[in-house]
């Protein structure tokens, strides 16, 4: 891979008030019990004959691996995943980690190659460091902190920073199936010209690379499937709010999206 100036990632609890911060490790016992990190009792049935399917058992193998590889690093930083998460438990922690093993579920099954993985710490309830990976672009992005956002492509490593790439026209994207009239009443706002559909959180890394500039969506999902995108958006310099275009938390009651607006830019024209 090419050398790069860029500097190192900080701590995980540097810049963080003291409240919110998620030294490593922390005391045991003054750790909060990851709680959400247990299967759904109402859905477990479903989650057994799910895990043992084809699909399943590689997604729960990606959530193994992913899973261990965090604890290492921060053993008592609860881990919040779509494949484990009770949804009954109301999250009382500021500082943890959201995954979603396979983002794209859709595509992975018939081959395409839109799908990611996602590992996302949020810290204030607000993402404070991205990872997504589109293992079959061989596109890898991460954030850790306002203009600290990279790509790494075929072994090169790219800064992001929302600069404009299609200079002729306003590319919105847009999710498979129907477009609510809520989203296109936005793009034409925006004065969309051109709209894509792409499927996962790869949309919010488009947007962060300057690939198109705007991705509107109606309430749907989970805060998994989007929060490392929105990292690495906002820290490449872009923006995702709420319709009304106000800042949004995480950790919201069963991790629940609110309809949103990601935007390279508040000027798409440049």
């Amino acid at each position: 891979p090419a050398q790069s100036t860029a500097p190192p990632p900080p701590p995980l609890d540097q810049g963080v008030p003291t409240s919110e911060k998620a030294p490593i490790p922390p005391s045991a016992e003054t750790a909060k019990p990851a709680a959400p990190d247990s299967p759904n009792p109402s859905s477990s049935q479903k989650l057994k004959t799910f895990q043992h399917s084809e699909f399943g058992s590689k997604e729960f193998s990606s959530v193994d691996i992913i899973k261990t590889k965090i604890k290492n690093l921060t053993p008592n930083i609860p881990i919040i995943s779509e494949e484990t998460v009770n949804l009954d438990v109301k999250n009382k922690n500021n500082t943890f980690w959201l995954i979603d093993p396979i983002d794209g579920t859709k595509d992975y099954i018939k081959k395409k190659d839109e799908y990611t993985l996602n590992a996302a710490l949020i810290i204030g309830l607000k993402p404070a460091i991205g990872i997504v990976y589109a293992p079959s672009k061989n596109r890898l992005f991460f954030s850790y902190g306002k203009d600290l956002a990279f790509e790494i492509n075929n072994g090169k490593k790219i800064a992001l920073n929302c600069k404009k790439k299609n200079t002729d026209k306003i590319i919105g994207l847009e999710n498979s199936g129907t477009t609510p009239n809520e989203v296109l009443v936005i793009y034409k706002k925006h004065k969309v010209s051109q709209t894509l559909r792409m499927s996962s959180s790869l949309k919010f890394c488009i947007l962060a690379a300057g690939e198109a500039d705007i991705y509107a969506a109606s309430a749907r999902a989970f805060e998994w499937d989007i929060a490392a995108g929105h990292a690495v958006l906002v820290h490449a310099g872009g923006f995702v709010t709420n319709h009304a275009e106000k800042n949004f938390l995480y950790g919201k009651d069963n991790y629940r999206n609110l309809p949103i607006i990601a935007k390279r830019s508040l000027n798409l024209e440049k």
